[in-house]
């Protein structure tokens, strides 16, 4: 076993330097690292059964309630790997515990909120927090076990609890908006936190100094990165806003300098040779159309729901209840499947599932309930393997001592197209509904607009989807070529 992973000792779990034979043997660790994966599942869901009532109460725009779910996401993507970085540097643990107690002082804060760009601060200091906590849930359990099994069981289990939070985010949300104030829907992230910091501080030993490398901080190539990822993300609102010329040279400039960076420096923050592994290109491409169709399609159901069909938010959670059944009872089909159809046709098949799932929900959603509940069974579904397969594909095709910044790329894939599936999708709804989108008693060319935009928003993030698993299925097979050849000479 690594140097690296004799960093983690778990209580209870044998010899010091043994890597845990079961997961009953991590357990504590695993607690904590699950409370962590919660919270960002939570984070990314609860809120979106909320939006038209945050839109009334702090008299929110379009755009303005679009960032109140964007902002997470830009943050938190731009900033994952300078803060996967910092922790291969200064400590896993550290730097996770010090996210976790900036999580719990911005979810009090949501209690004396009173505008809608105090609950976008808000956001923002949550999107720093999830930064620097979630890359290294996923790399501390993987780096816990030698054998990929044990590592598919821990990241499914991991993942378990945290589809429940993104699974049952949008229904409890809905039930407890029927009885208290929407801000109660941020105040859950406090004892999560709590628990978090209590299941990491316990099982997981303090960061060995031996164990954490010395070399210079990339600062340059972090601000490049962190710049290109955020341009990336507000690219689209900004087109519709403000014309192309205003935000095109500073993304394209921020990206080519970001790879001229890390193509010359002696420590690179990203490695760039790393991502032509095929099993990390096609792994991050797979998240990446999950990521997108996930999000663009919470974000559509929940507002076509409320403000198109009129549903409360409490019926609007019995409506998501499919998803829920799905992405909680999925679990224990995941390693199975794994197991028996390999982790490459895993992947492809998995990525496909959520896209055909988009693709109804853009074809048919506004036809009826019944073809919403099939899109969110089908995105569920295929969101229950990839999120587990494509992470671990990614990691196995990294040197053990990158599975952090791995863990951190992978999030921010999925981060990164998250927010441009939430950006597209209001950006669309934006320039093609006239008005004020969470006013009620919409007119009848309102109505029709809106379900124009809804079908237009579908079908865009479907075709941009598909592509990313196309380019992702033709990466592995070259992999797998490539595999061949050398095997045979």
């Amino acid at each position: 076993m690594s140097s690296a992973q004799t960093t983690v000792i778990i209580n209870g779990a044998g010899p010091a330097g043994r890597s845990p034979q079961s997961l009953r043997e991590a357990w504590v660790a695993l607690a904590g690292l699950s409370a962590v994966f919660l919270f960002e599942m939570l984070d990314n869901s609860i809120l979106n059964v909320a939006l038209p009532t945050i839109g009334r109460e702090l008299r929110a725009s379009t755009t303005m309630l679009q960032w109140v779910t964007g902002a997470y996401a830009v943050v938190f993507g731009g900033l994952m790997l300078a803060f996967g970085a910092l922790a291969d540097r200064f400590g896993r643990r550290r730097i996770m515990l010090i996210g976790l107690v900036l999580l719990a002082v911005a979810s009090l804060a949501t209690a004396f909120v009173s505008t809608a760009e105090q609950l976008i601060a808000v956001r923002v200091a949550m999107g720093v927090a999830a930064a620097m906590t979630t890359p290294g849930s996923m790399a501390l359990a993987f780096r816990l076990f030698d054998e990929d099994g044990l590592r598919v069981r821990a990241l499914t289990l991991i993942s378990t609890v945290g589809m429940a939070g993104l699974a049952l985010g949008p229904t409890a949300g809905g039930f407890v908006l029927a009885i208290a104030p929407w801000q109660v829907l941020l105040l859950v992230n406090v004892p999560v936190a709590v628990l978090a910091i209590i299941g990491v501080r316990t099982g997981i030993a303090a960061d060995v100094a031996a164990d954490l490398h010395r070399d210079p901080i990339d600062a340059a190539g972090a601000v490049l990165g962190t710049a290109t990822i955020v341009l990336t993300l507000v690219a689209p609102t900004l087109f519709v806003n403000d014309g192309p010329e205003s935000w095109t040279p500073w993304a394209a400039t921020a990206a080519i300098l970001f790879v001229l960076r890390e193509r010359s420096a002696r420590y690179p923050l990203l490695d760039l040779k790393l991502l032509a592994h095929p099993l990390v290109s096609s792994g991050l491409a797979f998240k990446a159309a999950a990521g997108l169709a996930t999000a663009g399609l919470g974000y559509l159901v929940t507002l076509q729901l409320q403000l198109d069909w009129g549903w409360t938010p409490a019926l609007t959670a019995v409506g998501m209840l499919p998803q829920v059944v799905v992405l909680i009872a999925g679990g224990r089909f995941v390693t199975p499947f794994v197991q028996r159809v390999g982790f490459d046709r895993a992947a492809w098949i998995s990525a496909a599932t959520v896209v055909f799932g988009l693709a109804v929900y853009g074809l048919l959603g506004r036809f009826g309930y019944v073809w919403v509940a099939i899109a969110l069974m089908l995105v569920a579904a295929g969101l229950r393997v990839v999120g587990v397969v494509a992470g671990t594909n990614v990691l196995r095709g990294l040197p053990e001592n990158r599975t952090t910044i791995g863990a951190a790329l992978v999030d921010t894939a999925g981060e990164v197209t998250s927010g441009v599936g939430i950006a597209v999708t209001g950006t669309i709804l934006a320039a093609l509904f006239t008005g004020d989108i969470a006013t009620s008693n919409w007119s009848t060319r309102q109505t029709a607009e809106f379900r124009e935009a809804v079908t237009v928003a579908g079908l865009a993030l479907t075709v941009v989807a598909a592509a990313l698993v196309g380019w992702g299925i033709a990466r592995a097979r070259r992999g797998a070529n490539d595999q061949a050849v050398l095997e045979h000479g």
